[in-house]
């Protein structure tokens, strides 16, 4: 089988790991994978099969001017479908909102089914009333519509009908884990709490670092660290002076390998405001990590059972927050509890479980795509 997958880059990002992970696994079990980028050819953050072609198109800014930017717009509606149909694929696979609607129109007429997928909450995160107009024009032209949790099928299905299915992320095998049994013996012992993800808005980390400094009052042998780069680092840094927090919380930027660093951790928190499917969360509890999350649209409740194998708070609330925090940290009983059931979620996320969908998925889109080929 033959696949073209498209995304804008493969840069740092959620979305980026996921579908490196996806091209990893269909690569690795011989099919034909050429992944399409907008961006310049800058090396992939996440590593690739060397059977995983990858095609940068060198069509990657952004423009604020809209004759500019029309323009070039159309250069990559051109380029993806020269490149598409040179491929030649069984199917397409396209992630995230706008790259999705230039997918949708560079294959148009070409007779290759389309599958689409949305990343986070699209009640929340704005595209633009341009780019949400050619979004309800255009995705009733895809062969499926993937999101990741029910909130988001339910504002997609006025729009696409059955065509919207809900699958998770697919979560890895960790290459290391946490043996909480161990973590306990001795005293004295510094302790970590992570976080991962974009330094952004939407990640809630300042509501984080107000939480951590309420917690750890009385705690020095506990320490932050969070994951990640983006354009709130300056902001974060300053924050973190304000508080009092110089040394005791670290910002060391982004990692390919997300294992080798949670093996690390004693305890994993997301603070976000709103998400798509915090792929992080899993990998966390994947480790054998006990979680803390805010109960924020949309993902965490679909993922943490409250009580078994994880804490939930109410959402945007670093008072809610930082007690979960303290209680857990002065109770290691507690997160040796949690953090024996949090591997399970490879039971429900794992590759063996998520991919097969994908595939099944990808052989009823070819199907569908001939029935409503065929003369009637």
């Amino acid at each position: 089988m033959r696949l073209t997958l498209v995304i804008a880059s493969l840069r740092c990002g959620g979305a980026e790991r996921v579908l490196s992970t996806m091209a990893n696994y269909w690569a690795e079990r011989g099919e034909e994978v050429t992944l399409l980028t907008l961006d310049s050819g800058v090396p992939p953050f996440y590593p690739l099969r060397p059977a995983v072609r990858h095609r940068p198109l060198d069509l990657a800014p952004e423009y604020r001017n809209l004759v500019v930017g029309l323009f070039r717009n159309l250069r990559r509606i051109r380029a993806f479908r020269r490149v598409i149909r040179e491929s030649r694929p069984d199917a397409v696979i396209s992630f995230m909102d706008r790259v999705n609607v230039l997918v949708l129109l560079a294959t148009r007429g070409l007779g290759v089914p389309v599958l689409i997928s949305e990343r986070t909450d699209p009640t929340l995160y704005e595209i633009g009333r341009l780019w949400a107009a050619l979004r309800r024009l255009t995705y009733p032209w895809a062969e499926a519509l993937v999101c990741q949790s029910a909130a988001a099928l339910a504002h997609f299905r006025p729009i696409v009908g059955s065509k919207a299915h809900v699958i998770a992320n697919p979560v890895g095998a960790p290459t290391a884990t946490r043996n909480y049994t161990t973590v306990r013996e001795g005293t004295g012992k510094k302790r970590l709490i992570m976080a991962m993800g974009r330094l952004d808005a939407e990640k809630g980390f300042d509501l984080l670092l107000d939480a951590f400094c309420a917690a750890s009052v009385g705690r020095p042998d506990w320490s932050l660290t969070i994951i990640g780069e983006g354009p709130l680092r300056s902001e974060l840094e300053q924050q973190i002076k304000r508080l009092g927090l110089d040394g005791r919380v670290q910002l060391p930027g982004q990692v390919s390998d997300p294992f080798r660093v949670l093996a690390h951790a004693d305890l994993f928190v997301v603070s976000s405001r709103f998400e798509g499917f915090p792929n992080a969360l899993c990998e966390a509890m994947a480790c054998g990590l006990p979680v803390v999350s805010f109960d924020c649209p949309s993902g965490p409740a679909e993922i943490i059972s409250h009580g078994v194998n994880g804490i939930l708070v109410p959402a945007g609330n670093p008072d809610a927050l930082a007690g979960a925090l303290r209680r857990l940290m002065n109770d290691p009983a507690e997160c040796e509890r949690l953090a024996r059931r949090a591997p399970e979620i490879l039971d429900r996320f794992g590759m063996d479980k998520i991919m097969p969908r994908w595939d099944e998925l990808i052989a009823q889109s070819r199907k569908q795509l001939v029935r409503g080929n065929s003369p009637g």
